[in-house]
């Protein structure tokens, strides 16, 4: 029997309340050997205060040395496998802005990038151009046409858009033309089956127009795609859970992966104090928040260490703010790693903190990598973070006789 049908037996309703604050990139890595990480620099007192009366562990979003992307890092959290739910980044990119796919729609979320000239990449990211930017860009590549196929180009935020592509006979196993590398020009789009290849084909008469019509831009001059995908169907927090569940996010993709699991989004919050005022307002309605701040991660990917402490201080500074709504279930982790060290996403185990009336105290004294080591979680899969959550919030009843 899946464990999730184990769950649904064993929950039951009541009137508790859960957060899960996540703070996206959350692990870090020193500087040096023997040094302290970037959450181990910060100065947490609050958090540090929530370690000493509850529980820490450290997660591992996927299996040991799997360095997982953002959507299975937040599968995992959500309780769902990520190996065996997969979801494309560009299907959580189009759902988050609200793009409804449609069954046979291939998603691809794109980067706008800065190329040389040698078609080498020389910015990944194309120096975060404004979302103003971006949405003058769309525009232009809304003008390419291609055969068989309706194209919708959507702008997201900052270097981000959604491309989409409608017709018959498409497939998305298509790889990523961003190599995820600079000094390189983007990968060539080649499906691994026939109705992928047609997708393939597609993607790579849309790049090349996309370039010609790009080409005297002076940052944004080309594009990468990644995660091509279509719409998964997941079993919703309702449904496994019996919550009503809600999510607090700013960046679409984070919204999207959370309305597919079946929260429902609320407001259009643009930084952490109108979330925590989204939050206060819609309190009373439901029983799970998912609250999601992004800048521990882009930081950590920036590889400024300085700055991945302030902004952990800053989330440190929120976190009265919700204890003030009186959560029965407080957690705070990542969905994955993003040292500065490595300016990217990384296999290490993720720092888990649960507070509840029902934690056992382990004697940890503060929030961080090492003491989160030796915490009364212990080291556990990420997709067993929510029964614990249930389960200190009294909504699992007792298995068996």
């Amino acid at each position: 029997m899946h464990w999730h049908e184990v769950l649904k037996q064993l929950v039951e309703p009541n009137e508790s309340k859960i957060v899960l604050l996540v703070a996206d990139g959350l692990g870090g890595a020193p500087l040096s050997p023997g040094g302290k990480t970037e959450l181990e620099t910060a100065h947490t007192p609050n958090m540090d205060r929530l370690a000493q009366e509850g529980t820490l562990g450290m997660s591992i979003p996927v299996k040991p040395g799997i360095t997982p992307g953002s959507g299975p890092g937040h599968l995992a959290l959500f309780g769902y496998d990520p190996l065996e739910f997969v979801i494309g980044r560009g299907a959580l990119e189009a759902t988050g802005i609200g793009f409804e796919l449609q069954p046979g729609d291939i998603a691809a979320r794109g980067n706008f990038c800065t190329l040389d000239s040698q078609g080498r990449i020389v910015d990944r990211r194309a120096g975060r151009i404004p979302t103003a930017e971006c949405r003058r860009l769309v525009e232009k590549l809304r003008t390419i046409r291609l055969p068989e196929v309706e194209l919708f180009v959507e702008p997201v935020r900052e270097h981000r858009f959604v491309l989409v592509l409608r017709g018959s006979g498409l497939g998305d196993q298509v790889n990523d033309t961003d190599p995820q590398a600079t000094g390189v020009p983007p990968l060539e789009p080649q499906g691994n089956d026939p109705p992928s290849q047609k997708t393939a084909q597609l993607v790579a008469q849309f790049v090349s127009q996309a370039r010609q019509l790009l080409a005297g831009e002076p940052q944004a001059n080309g594009l990468t795609l990644r995660g091509f995908s279509a719409r998964p169907n997941l079993p919703s927090y309702k449904e496994l859970y019996g919550l009503r569940a809600a999510a607090v996010a700013v960046y679409p993709m984070y919204r999207g992966l959370a309305r597919l699991v079946g929260m429902d989004l609320l407001g259009q919050p643009q930084n952490l104090q109108e979330q925590l005022e989204t939050l206060r307002q819609h309190w009373p309605q439901y029983d799970f928040f998912f609250l999601h701040y992004k800048y521990t991660d882009s930081t950590g990917e920036d590889g400024n260490f300085e700055a991945k402490v302030e902004k952990i201080q800053e989330l440190d500074a929120a976190v009265p703010h919700i204890l003030e709504l009186g959560p029965d279930v407080l957690i705070i982790t990542g969905d994955h790693s993003t040292p500065s060290l490595l300016r990217s996403h990384s296999w290490h185990p993720v720092p888990v903190l649960l507070w509840a009336k029902t934690c056992r105290v382990d004697g940890c004294q503060s929030f961080g990598e090492q003491e989160a080591l030796r915490g009364g979680l212990g080291q556990f899969e990420a997709q067993y973070l929510m029964p614990l959550a249930l389960a200190h919030a009294g909504r699992l009843t007792k298995y068996g006789a």
